[in-house]
This record gives structure tokens, sequence and C-alpha cells, in this order.
């Protein structure tokens, strides 16, 4: 276990000097190259910043208007009807945010892991789907929207399609291993 914390102690550091150094061995013009990507980087960050704003008020009206309890509120008898432990409705708030901001997502896992406590079934669950699942609007608006992709219908519903998965997949291990 000391050596595996030793590694990972080291590997950032470690990557941080090698790369430079092959680099240099190949005759690459390390701080020129470097210069070059953070320019275009920063090019990239003011050509994403109208998208990641406008999904950023888009989730705020979204949570702030009280569509993601209604949201909620409709998903309840699914869960039910599948005959879910009524104690797993507390992680749909999660389930429908997480494909829209990571942040958000984080938030209520963070709100379900401090009234139910890291070590309680949705507090695993709340980690484990975190883990299963993206943000597939924060991805598509982004991302996509920064380097013109306007057709992603079956990004789209794959992306939600994985997230789904990924919630069953999520209540399915939990349930298995805790």
């Amino acid at each position: 276990m000391k050596v595996i914390a030793e590694i990972s102690r080291w590997a950032i550091p470690m990557l941080l000097l090698i790369i430079p150094l092959m680099a240099y061995l190949r005759k690459v013009p390390v701080y020129e190259a470097f210069v070059t990507g953070a320019e275009e980087g920063f090019k990239t960050g003011v050509r994403i910043l109208p998208f990641l704003i406008g999904m950023l008020v888009a989730i705020k009206v979204f949570v702030d208007s009280g569509a993601l309890e209604i949201v909620v509120r409709l998903l309840l008898p699914l869960f039910t009807r599948f005959g879910l432990d009524p104690d797993l409705t507390a992680i749909i708030p999660l389930a429908v945010m997480r494909p829209l901001s990571g942040s958000g997502a984080l938030g209520v896992a963070t709100q379900l892991i401090n009234q139910y406590g890291p070590d309680s079934f949705i507090g695993r669950l709340a980690s484990t789907l975190q883990g299963s699942t993206d943000t597939t609007f924060f991805v598509l608006t982004v991302y996509f929207g920064s380097v013109g992709i306007s057709k992603y219908r079956y990004a789209l519903k794959l992306g939600l399609l994985a997230d789904f998965v990924g919630l069953v997949a999520s209540v399915w291990i939990v349930s298995r291993v805790f």
C-alpha cells in the first residue's frame, strides 16, 4: 500500500519532468510549443465561454424555478412501480442533475452524503452514481458548441441512455455489494 501511495505522489511531478525532457531530446522547442499551446487554450476558453454561461444560466433557472422538484415528483411513481425502496427516491435529484451539471450534481451529492452519511446506502449510491454518469448536456453544449457541431441528436440520445444505464448499474451494484 505504501508503494502505491509513493507512486501516486510522484506520478505527476515525474510526468512534468519526463515529457519536457523527452521533447527537448527530440529537438522540440519546448517553451515555444508550450506558449503556442497556452495561446490556443486561451482562444478555446474564450470561444466556449458563451456556451458555458448559457448552460450555467439554464441550470440555475431549472433549479430555482422548481422544475427539478417537479421532475423528481414525476419520477417518484416510476421508482415505486419498479419496487425500488422508497428511500432510493432521495437519489432522484442527483440522477436528474448529473446529466446537466457536474458542479450542481456534486452539490446534490454532498447534501445527500451530509444528510445520510458517507457509509450509508444513499451515500455510497450517490458516490457511485457520480462516477458512473457524465454531464451529457454540458458536454454537448460546451464542447460540441465550441467546435460548431450542430447536429448532435444521436449523441444526445446515446449520452442520456448511458446516463440511465449508469443509474441502473449504480443501483444494482451498490445493492449487491453493500
